[in-house]
């Protein structure tokens, strides 16, 4: 009996001050590091989320912008803070393709953070030019494969999502296309609407104006399903490329370290966060869905997004500027 109760004791002083650090945090304003400028998308989450996490955590959540790098100035922020659950990154998934893009990084993306969660996942669309000759999915490979090369796509700059849509695109479909890079999803954008480059994958909330203004034409949607925004529209397995499903997504990660009792608290905040019907709707709005990715399943995901582009910057032999 006594060394039974010694064990319990042991067991006790042991778990004690893990359940004292889960029952105390936060007690002070939480860091929220976005990886990318104000006014962009990962900018637009974390500042639905950030709000939502406070008051489910009874601490002030900041969120504060260091862009740069794709995400690597943020990223390397917070692989360097203390993981104490006070700074926490929220990222785009360029998180995912700057490992296979980038022979040095400022940080171990496999070691140096503990997924929290992953947010939402929003699909891009094929688009093209209106005038564009080929009316379907099948039609646009045909043309490719007579004639490889010649039909070129446009994207916001070698490496980007659009970029790596396009690559997989070519290899799930086995086409040559000719990439054409630009500075800035805008641009590219403006020249398949004027005829300059027939072929984008624009993100849905960005291109949905267009395609429905008759200034640009959809042929299918990246996602796993259809979008809502565009019932009608296939996506692109139903358009004739099997395996073929891309988005870019928004996640939330904090130090690697950070203990257990601490990653509960965050995530469970997180995840009550999502709930609301302001950033319900507000995903919706853009395309997205809600993932609700917990840990557990963040990390499964991201750990397939990275072996995904992996495969496609090698195979594409991408390289960046």
């Amino acid at each position: 009996m006594k060394r039974l109760l010694s064990v319990l004791v042991a067991a006790l002083a042991f778990a004690s001050p893990a359940a004292a650090l889960a029952q105390a945090f936060p007690t002070k304003p939480i860091r929220l590091i976005v990886t990318y400028p104000p006014g962009g998308g990962a900018d637009l989450m974390a500042r639905l989320v950030a709000p939502k996490m406070g008051e489910a955590l009874g601490q002030t959540v900041v969120v504060e912008n260091k862009p740069g790098a794709s995400g690597q100035i943020g990223a390397g922020e917070v692989a360097r803070a203390a993981p104490d659950g006070y700074t926490i990154m929220l990222d785009a998934s360029s998180f995912a393709v700057n490992p296979s893009l980038y022979s040095k990084l400022p940080y171990d993306p496999a070691k140096a953070f503990r997924p929290l969660a992953v947010l939402a996942l929003y699909p891009n669309m094929l688009v093209v030019t209106p005038s564009f000759p080929p009316k379907d999915v099948k039609e646009l490979v045909a043309l490719a494969k007579s004639k490889p090369g010649s039909v070129a796509f446009a994207s916001s700059g070698n490496g980007s999502a659009q970029h790596l849509a396009g690559e997989l695109f070519k290899q799930r479909a086995g086409v040559d296309m000719t990439h054409i890079p630009y500075k800035g999803g805008g641009p590219a954008m403006n020249d398949v609407i004027g005829g300059q480059v027939p072929v984008f994958f624009a993100n849905v909330a960005s291109g949905l104006a267009h395609v429905k203004g008759g200034k640009l034409r959809a042929m299918a949607v990246t996602g796993a399903k259809r979008a809502s925004s565009l019932p009608d529209l296939p996506t692109m397995a139903e358009a004739g490329i099997p395996g073929y499903e891309v988005y870019e997504w928004n996640a939330i990660f904090a130090p690697a370290g950070t203990p257990a009792p601490v990653v509960e608290k965050l995530a469970a905040a997180i995840a009550k966060a999502m709930q609301s019907p302001e950033i319900r709707e507000r995903v919706a709005s853009l395309g997205g869905d809600l993932a609700g990715y917990g840990p557990k399943e963040a990390e499964e995901f991201i750990r397939e997004q990275t072996e995904l582009w992996a495969k496609v910057v090698k195979a594409g032999n991408i390289r960046v500027d």
